[in-house]
């Protein structure tokens, strides 16, 4: 009997949620952390396992459902481990950033600890069970390839995640938030939904139902039928990603949410949207995706743009990560739908680094926070004078954010203008604009909360971080810098399934345009 590798690592998290119900709030924050450290340690022989250019590996397949055709059916390719990987590594690094932010007394060497202006709901354990919940949660829809199953933990992650914003949120409005993003989430799930049956439907027309996505992407589905069912699996996608229109949930959720749980929300699960385009969108519907480019790319276009914008407008810090955010998800859709196989493999490793990229900034800020107790960048000045390393890590994450070469945040947006720009310059050329806002956003939040004249009432509150929260900043430091100096490792995991997405959409890498001179 084989190990079920995959059930394994998707149910740790959860088993962990489940025990720490039962664990005194004392001990809460070091079983979470054990949890999420064996989870890791599980992930990294499951990797180990991972044989590139395979195909899908590792796969379980159960009848679940039969009347319906779902399977309980997992599966690791390239796409699904780059972000298993974003997942475990995230994890781990909220719980250690999170170690002190409930705690009743203060950190000697800190200052006050936890500036919420407003008491949590709940005990410091049901957070970081929350925390392993949504890790599970998030493993599940990177590992499903059946559609059924997908949906359901697609709908389920909003349970914990909605609790982490509405039970931990520091700001007075953080019910408002946690409201919003239900009916956002609620919403997109509806819709998808509707698609879901739509696919029950065009399977059983096709002799048997089934949610697999190996039986639903052989499947023949009619020219409009397809487009009206891409419709709503890319609603529901662009709700989670966020794209604009659809994005405004993020920027409220952000900024009523604790440092860890925005983090867990932006980091880990709204890759859960762009993972899904590819994923779905084109993997099922490969003419509809096309059908759907010129508008798609509108928006990405938009997205980058509008979100940079808003971010250099940001007062509150963590309204403008948010607003980051939104602008580099843009440069992620924008790669998907470009279809050439540098954009889109350039796409994939954007989601891990973003990852990335985007725990570090809310790290950042949240011991920003926990020092002075406000998230108004204005409320701050000459920081660097008495938090020198406070202020290093803080541009360190600024300086990726912005994708300065060197760090790992640079490769996978170059890749996704260099390969957007073989098939739509125009798009290409629009987008480079947002390097420019994006250097200034973050050199703008660096000046405010970092340089300046020093406010003496600030000095006297904020210290510089201690040991365990450097401990929490390492990991990512470390993957930054090696990434961006090597990325090839990720690159030859993803490349394999970029190739056989493109030629299942069946589309081609456009021709490099070459100026014929001197008769050559």
């Amino acid at each position: 009997m084989t190990i079920p590798w995959l059930t394994v690592l998707a149910l740790l998290p959860a088993v962990g949620a489940v025990v720490l119900i039962f664990t005194g709030v004392k001990a809460a924050k070091q079983v979470a952390l054990v949890i999420s450290l064996i989870t890791f340690a599980f992930a990294l022989i499951v990797a180990a396992q991972f044989k590139i250019g395979s195909g899908m590996q590792l796969v379980e397949q159960v009848p679940w459902i039969k009347p319906l055709g779902a399977y309980y059916a997992l599966g690791l390719d390239g796409l699904g481990l780059t972000l298993v990987l974003l997942v475990v590594i995230i994890t781990p690094v909220v719980i250690i950033a999170s170690w002190r932010d409930f705690d009743p007394t203060a950190d000697a060497d800190t200052g006050p600890a936890g500036a919420a202006t407003i008491a949590p709901k709940y005990d410091a354990r049901v957070f970081f069970a929350l925390v392993l919940a949504v890790q599970s949660c998030a493993l599940y829809l990177f590992l499903a390839t059946d559609v059924f199953l997908f949906y359901v933990f697609f709908e389920v992650i909003l349970v914990p995640m909605y609790f982490l914003i509405g039970g931990f949120g520091p700001g007075p409005r953080r019910t408002y938030a946690a409201a919003k993003f239900l009916i956002f989430g609620l919403l997109g799930g509806f819709v998808m939904l509707a698609s879901v049956i739509g696919l029950y439907v065009q399977s059983s027309k096709a002799g048997q139902p089934s949610y697999l996505l190996g039986t639903l992407s052989q499947l023949d589905i009619a020219t409009a039928t397809g487009r009206w069912l891409f419709v709503g699996f890319m609603f529901a996608f662009a709700i989670k990603a966020p794209l604009v229109p659809l994005h405004t949930w993020l920027p409220d959720a952000a900024e009523e949410s604790t440092a860890g749980g925005a983090t867990m929300m932006v980091g880990v699960m709204d890759k859960i949207g762009t993972f899904g385009m590819i994923r779905f969108c084109l993997g099922l519907f490969p003419e509809a995706s096309q059908w759907a480019t010129p508008v798609v790319l509108v928006l990405a276009t938009i997205s980058i743009l509008y979100g940079a914008i808003l971010a250099i407008g940001s007062r509150d810090i963590m309204r403008f990560i948010a607003y980051t955010s939104i602008s580099h998800f843009g440069f992620i859709v924008l790669g998907i739908f470009a279809f050439t196989s540098q954009s889109l493999t350039g796409s994939t490793l954007y989601m891990l680094n973003h990852g990335m990229a985007t725990a570090a900034l809310f790290v950042m800020a949240g011991y920003l926070i926990k020092r002075r107790g406000s998230r108004d960048m204005n409320a701050y000045g000459g920081v660097d004078r008495v938090a020198p390393v406070l202020a290093g890590l803080l541009l360190f994450a600024g300086l990726n954010t912005l994708s300065l070469p060197g760090l790992a945040s640079f490769v996978s947006e170059f890749m996704v203008l260099a390969g957007t720009f073989g098939r739509h310059p125009t798009y290409a050329v629009i987008s480079t604009l947002a390097i420019v806002l994006a250097a200034l956003y973050i050199l703008i939040m660096y000046q405010r909360t970092m340089t300046g004249p020093a406010d003496p009432q600030v000095l006297e509150k904020v210290t510089d971080i201690n040991g365990r929260e450097r401990l929490a900043m390492a990991p990512l430091v470390l993957l930054i810098v090696a990434l961006g100096v090597f990325p090839k490792p990720l690159l030859s995991i993803i490349e394999p399934t970029t190739q056989a997405t493109m030629q299942h959409v069946g589309v081609t890498d456009p021709q490099p345009r070459v100026t014929a001179e001197g008769g050559r």
